[in-house]
């Protein structure tokens, strides 16, 4: 009989190690990284994806390890914030595709109620950011005024 786990279909999480020290082998130090950071957005690039090139490019494996400081604070700190969170712009663009598909297929219902639920979680997300001050108090959610956001 084979071995039973309480997982039915694995378990798609990694788990980083406990570490609060930066790698012995990262050669950057913290001012370097935090030019690094700001440099990346200045050119364009997401919060996210800053953090991906820095690992694959510049070996640096997590930025908050050696600066002590995650990458939204550093950019926060040196006046590069965004005007809309990262995590809301990606629930807002796939609200945007999904009432696209609805006005080419009407009759998919399954859409609708994933529209909804998606919206349900940006109006969520935006009372948090609006309670936390990472978003303006008059901000709203409205598909067609946020439409150029996501372009």
């Amino acid at each position: 009989m084979p071995h039973r786990s309480r997982h039915k279909r694995g378990r798609s999480t990694s788990t980083r190690p406990p570490v609060n020290v930066p790698p012995s082998w990262v050669q950057y130090s913290a001012e370097e990284v935090e030019r690094l950071v700001v440099e990346l957005r200045r050119r364009g690039f997401s919060p996210s994806m800053i953090g991906i090139i820095l690992r694959d490019q510049y070996g640096i494996p997590l930025v908050r390890l050696v600066t002590g400081k995650k990458i939204s604070r550093i950019l926060e700190e040196n006046g590069v914030r965004e005007s809309v969170p990262e995590d809301l712009l990606a629930l807002i663009r796939r609200a945007l595709r999904a009432r696209k598909h609805l006005e080419e297929h009407p009759k998919d219902e399954s859409t609708r109620r994933g529209l909804q639920l998606i919206e349900s979680k940006i109006r969520r997300l935006i009372k948090y950011y609006k309670r936390t001050g990472k978003l303006s108090p008059d901000f709203t959610y409205d598909p067609e005024r946020v439409r150029h956001l996501a372009g």
